[in-house]
Order: structure tokens, then C-alpha cells, then sequence
């Protein structure tokens, strides 16, 4: 980050970030369907492009990332699209545990699976 953006990282609490841990507290308390803060998406064009998809899959639903592609309009660049998804930096924030694979079955998530499926049926349940 610090490298892409020619910033330096300091640790520090500031409205951002505090509104930040009250949006993640309603969310995990369900109260909250959609964070709302500002963010930063600092990645290629492509990468991008894939981030802002998965903040278009509505809460307590999935995507496979054949679809994804697709909605992209990239429907051969399955592999590209899981990468840029597996690249994203602010997960939950930017929900790529949304995403699955073609048989609806759990893949890959930074966090784990089992994270993975504990948000799913987080949003779930509050449906």
C-alpha cells in the first residue's frame, strides 16, 4: 500500500476508522445489512473493476465467480477474476466471501473457509 500510493503507514484511530469498527459491530450484531465508509481501493483497473462487482452482490446472497465473470463481461477470464477476488485487502468491507464456487460449494477465502461460511450464515440469519 504504502509503495502504490507513495504514502507512509501510521497507526492511529480517526473518524474513518472509528465508524469503521461501529459499522463492523452492527454488522456482526445484524443490525447492519451495508458498510457505508469510504474506502480506498488501491489495486490494477482490472482488480478494481472485480472489487466494485462484489459490492454490488446484495447482503446474504452469492455469486460464483463464473458469474462474476460474466457480470464483468469477461466470461473466459474465470481464473483472473477469482485472483482479483483473492486479492482483495478489505474484506467483509468489500464482501468477496460472497463469492463461490460454480457448485455452490466454499473456496478459497483469506480468512478461511470456516470464516467464510460463519459470515454467510450470519447474513443468513438476519434475513
Amino acid at each position: 500500500m504504502e509503495r502504490l500510493l507513495g504514502a507512509k503507514y501510521r497507526e492511529e484511530e480517526s473518524e474513518v476508522t472509528a465508524e469503521a469498527c461501529r459499522q463492523l459491530d452492527d454488522y456482526f450484531a445484524r443490525r447492519r445489512k451495508r458498510l457505508d465508509v469510504p474506502l480506498l481501493l488501491v489495486g490494477t483497473d482490472f482488480q478494481r473493476q472485480v472489487w466494485n462487482a462484489l459490492l454490488q452482490i446484495p447482503y446474504g446472497t452469492t455469486v460464483s465467480y463464473g458469474a462474476l465473470s460474466q457480470r464483468l463481461g469477461s466470461a473466459t477470464a474465470v481464473r483472473a477474476v477469482a485472483n482479483a477476488v483473492g486479492a482483495n485487502a478489505i474484506s467483509i468491507f468489500v464482501p468477496c466471501h460472497r463469492v463461490v464456487g460454480s457448485d455452490g460449494m466454499l473456496t478459497g477465502y483469506a480468512g478461511g473457509l470456516e470464516a467464510k461460511r460463519s459470515l454467510l450464515d450470519l447474513e443468513q440469519a438476519s434475513l
